[in-house]
């Protein structure tokens, strides 16, 4: 408190209150995998900002690509911008021991990351650990690839007929018993998987021709769509750039077993290129959760609520608080709603903010705590487009004018 004792003007500034909240960003991306320099950073999680940079502290001297090295040159041509790179080295160990950090352990204290993929390896522990990384930290997403010996839709089809009959059995989504032909269920769907492989001309020797798996031209085609459309936007109907080719080409009737099963599709189509042809999740086909740009928009809110909203903590718990959460949080809310983020026709119909007395009773302020409560209500995509067409026996009417 400033005391005043002199006649005269005094001009001070003071806060208006609001403290806006914004938005997380959506698509670095961070990849785990062999260098083509076996001996680059090892331990280190790097980041990169363009493929010149990757060349210089991953590849070096070597022309022999890798997994890791055609995942990343695909992530920047597909519309990727800023990633981190974690060489795994000649031993190849995606996860170290307990109490040892190192591989996806090093993730774990980079805020960043929203996209984590481990190209080529496709084994059931590989799956296991992208995967339980991204539900335990909750602001990350994986991308999976199917496995390369996978050459046909014949062991695919098996594991999602297994999967679907166990599941009307059970009630649920349940994993395949095949390990390693598809990752298990996700239950609030932090992962999604791509099949089948796609073919490129080899970064680090053009005239070649190369399989490789999908996901850092997957995680390309993310960051593209956040930065064009929004996270809200699914990422897929997107060319992927670069793929000249399948190793397999899905038919209409193939896709419908394996989307059930969820098993997103890259299709060749002769007119439309090669595009993503399939944009859910690996939590159950019932589940709220279902659909990748759900999943991520949920993750992205949620995150940015959470950073934004620190400075409450070890505010006084009054009525003059809640106003301000929801003031805060509904305007951030309705810009996403302008976005076309959340559905409704007004904001009332898109989401709600409750932060009042009655999510903060008496006992639970004594317990130090300020509760809110928020509901939205995004968008999904148009999965299935539907137009009902049949024969209409309308005639023609001719009008003739009277004679006078």
């Amino acid at each position: 408190m400033v005391s005043y004792m002199t006649p005269g003007v005094y001009i001070e500034e003071i806060s208006t209150g609001a403290r806006p909240i914004e938005a997380v960003g959506t698509s670095t991306a961070a990849f785990l995998g062999i260098a083509p320099s076996l001996e680059a950073h090892l331990g280190e999680a790097v980041a990169i900002n363009n493929p010149s940079q990757f060349r210089r502290e991953f590849v070096g001297d070597s022309r022999q690509s890798t997994a890791l090295s055609n995942a990343v040159f695909g992530y920047f041509r597909n519309g990727g911008s800023r990633c981190y790179v974690v060489n795994l080295g000649a031993d190849g160990i995606l996860q170290g021991s307990a109490g040892e950090r190192q591989g996806i352990q090093l993730l774990e204290v980079i805020e960043e990351i929203a996209i984590v993929a481990a190209p080529g390896f496709t084994d059931a522990a590989s799956y296991e650990a992208l995967l339980s990384h991204c539900e335990n930290l909750g602001d990350r997403f994986a991308i999976l690839d199917a496995p390369q010996k996978v050459g046909n839709i014949d062991g695919l089809k098996r594991v999602a007929t297994a999967s679907r009959r166990k599941a009307s059995a059970e009630g649920e989504a349940a994993a395949p018993e095949a390990a390693g032909l598809r990752p298990r269920a996700s239950d609030r769907g932090f992962g999604a998987f791509y099949f089948p492989w796609i073919t490129i001309a080899d970064p680090l020797d053009p005239k070649t021709l190369v399989d490789c798996p999908p996901s850092g031209h997957m995680a390309g085609i993310y960051a593209r769509t956040d930065g064009t459309r929004g996270v809200h936007k699914a990422p897929a109907n997107a060319l992927v750039q670069g793929a000249l080719n399948v190793t397999y080409r899905v038919s209409q009737a193939e896709q419908g077993e394996l989307n059930m099963s969820s098993v997103n599709c890259i299709r060749f189509f002769h007119r439309e290129g090669i595009r993503v042809w399939g944009g859910r999740t690996l939590a159950a086909g019932s589940s709220e959760w279902r659909y990748i740009n759900v999943r991520r928009l949920f993750s992205m809110v949620e995150e940015s609520i959470g950073r934004s909203t620190r400075w409450v903590t070890f505010e006084p718990n009054d009525r003059s608080l809640w106003e301000s959460i929801r003031r805060d949080v509904r305007a951030f809310l309705m810009q996403l709603w302008r976005d076309g983020a959340l559905m409704g026709a007004t904001p009332e119909e898109a989401f709600f903010v409750q932060c009042d007395a009655e999510t903060n009773p008496p006992e639970s302020i004594d317990q130090g705590k300020v509760v809110a409560v928020i509901g939205l209500a995004p968008v999904k995509p148009a999965e299935f487009v539907i137009f009902r067409i049949g024969q209409s026996a309308a005639g023609t009417e001719v009008e003739t004018e009277g004679e006078s």
